[in-house]
């Protein structure tokens, strides 16, 4: 049977102000809209009045109640605001998954060296770019599994690749600008395989319009088998994001287990040098539950805490038990290791990074153009050559600067820091080492770390009403 196509849908800074919410102004319409979005992504039972007239039923509330948890949203099976604005962005056509997902019976390529073949091209860009495009898009699978492609000029390829506008063959049309921006089929023969592309997009080798090779590497997964995926972080994810780093571009590890899944790593030639893997030894992963675990610094990032360790660091979601083990590298590979300070200014969506003289910031796995700077342009003196540890009170939109046994603080709204600083930081936070590793700020509570001790602050009471290991977030 046909497999159906994969539809990539448009999302964009525009997607705020969510016109279906125009149209949805009454009840009725709401509910209808909902219902509809539950029975095609969640497969909610076909009942026109289950959600009507019971909105409360436990089919609704348990779809919702998914949704949510998909979407990384506060799970609590109401249509609260939040549910109703992912609910009207503009998204792909096919349910929803969690992490990286197959097709239905896990179709693939029975072979590792494919063709493709480019039918029709967009106007948008030279043929040559739209070449290299597709190229570089296949090179993304191609590194991480034992897939080759080549090229065909005529003939029946595996994947053959078009631009097209509304109806163009294949009983799914494109819908002229926005919203669809490609399908794709899963492995198989005739048009399975196939990507189209539409054309009535404003095809761009930059972001000042629809990026072909995102779009293209995103689609080219579905080609090769893959299905969606829940992790923001992955190509595979359904929404595209134009805000992508196209000069850092990478898999996610979540899109590298998927296609590997399906086709396994790429082979290693006797004439190749094996080269290290960039995750750390399993050896290193197990030091988490260490008696005498020490931290260089802490930060939370979108409501997700980093411990920074050497070169490493651990990423721990408060939904999850085992806190993931990477390189920084692996995220930023810019960065150096040893950072001295971290922390996160939420209402800038950006995390400062501390070693010695120098900061940087990062939005995501982006480091923000201009930095590194140095510690100076924010006022420290020249005698002070590197921050021990900060952290950012989002409440008083100030930040704290802790270097030796003293600390500043630094006045978000005004960007300099305050006049009557430094100040000893025995007076102001009594009960806690003098000594600061890092802190960083949950629950209301600023945690300090002195070696693989931690003080848990009330800077409401000013006084220290916890001391815990420092890998007590590790739940060992």
């Amino acid at each position: 049977m046909q497999n159906l196509p994969v539809l990539l849908l448009l999302c964009v800074a525009a997607c705020s102000a969510y016109p279906l919410l125009e149209t949805a102004k009454d009840e009725n319409s709401i509910t209808d809209f909902v219902q509809q979005y539950l029975e095609h992504y969640y497969d909610l039972a076909k009942d026109g009045k289950q959600f009507v007239r019971r909105k409360n039923s436990n089919p609704v509330v348990e779809k919702i109640k998914e949704m949510q948890n998909f979407f990384g949203l506060e799970v609590t099976g109401k249509l609260d605001s939040n549910t109703l604005e992912v609910m009207h962005k503009p998204r792909c056509g096919v349910p929803d998954v969690g992490h990286f997902s197959t097709f239905p019976g896990s179709p693939k390529w029975r072979k590792t060296h494919l063709t493709y073949r480019i039918v029709e091209y967009t106007q948008d860009l030279s043929r040559d770019a739209v070449d290299s495009a597709i190229e570089k898009a296949l090179k993304v699978w191609a590194e991480v599994t034992p897939l080759t492609f080549s090229r065909i000029h005529e003939g029946e390829a595996d994947i053959m690749i078009s631009f097209a506008v509304k109806g163009h063959g294949d009983f799914f049309p494109f819908d002229g600008p926005g919203n669809t921006l490609a399908h794709a089929f899963s492995p198989g023969p005739g048009i399975d395989g196939d990507a189209h592309f539409d054309d009535d997009e404003q095809w761009t080798e930059d972001k000042t319009g629809t990026n072909l090779f995102l779009v293209a590497a995103h689609e080219l997964g579905h080609s090769l088998g893959l299905f969606h995926s829940n992790n923001i972080e992955a190509l595979m994810y359904p929404l595209y994001n134009p805000l992508t780093d196209l000069a850092r571009f990478h898999l996610s590890q979540d899109d590298v287990n998927g296609i590997q899944s399906l086709y396994g790593p790429p082979p290693v030639s006797h004439d190749e040098t094996v080269v290290p893997t960039p995750n750390p030894p399993e050896h290193e992963t197990q030091d988490m539950c260490d008696p005498a675990l020490s931290f260089d610094s802490v930060s939370t990032l979108r409501g997700e805490f980093l411990f920074f360790k050497d070169k490493y660091f651990w990423r721990k979601s408060l939904r999850s038990l085992t806190p993931e083990f990477n390189l920084i590298s692996s995220f930023w590979p810019t960065l150096p290791s040893g950072v001295d300070a971290a922390f996160e200014v939420a209402s800038k969506d950006t995390v400062f990074i501390f070693k010695d003289n120098q900061f940087w910031a990062i939005r995501g796995t982006e480091i923000q153009v201009g930095y590194p700077r140095t510690i100076q342009t924010l006022g420290f003196p020249s005698t002070i050559r590197k921050i021990d540890a900060a952290i950012s009170d989002k409440e008083k939109k100030k930040t704290y600067f802790f270097v030796g046994d003293k600390y500043w603080r630094f006045d978000e709204t005004r960007q300099t820091l305050e006049p009557g600083f430094p100040r000893q930081t025995a007076d102001d936070f009594p009960g806690v080492d003098t000594k600061i590793d890092a802190v960083f700020e949950a629950f209301g509570f600023f945690y300090f770390f002195s070696g693989s001790s931690q003080f848990e602050f009330d800077p409401n009471a000013k006084k220290v009403t916890h001391i815990l290991k420092s890998n007590s977030w590790f739940n060992c």
